[in-house]
């Protein structure tokens, strides 16, 4: 089991991996809006890992996922919205004219 942290690249490049298959690199870059260096760079470490294969062209770099037995972990996020209270808010008046407790 491979455990990846969600809310990173590599999370949105594996889920990216287990949609589509044939892509490429240049595809990936195009849905994550990030440098082609980073992407790279991510896939070359799950290429030394086993995750992925490069398939590279003499034009384009075809990416093929090895392995689907991933795990993602990380913080739990809340599924509801919460509504906050909108509105002017009230001002405590200064001169107070009622009774006064002691």
């Amino acid at each position: 089991m491979i455990e990846i942290t969600t809310g990173t690249i590599e999370e949105q490049i594996i889920k990216i991996l287990q949609k589509t298959y044939p892509i490429t690199v240049s595809e990936i870059e195009e849905n994550l809006h990030v440098s082609r260096e980073r992407i790279v760079r991510v896939l070359q470490k799950f290429q030394v890992k086993g995750i992925v294969q490069l398939e590279p062209l003499p034009d384009k770099t075809y990416i093929r996922l090895r392995r689907h037995d991933f795990k993602f972990i990380g913080k739990k996020r809340q599924k509801k919205f919460i509504k906050h209270r909108s509105g002017p808010k009230r001002q405590e008046s200064e001169e107070y004219d009622g009774m006064m407790y002691s």
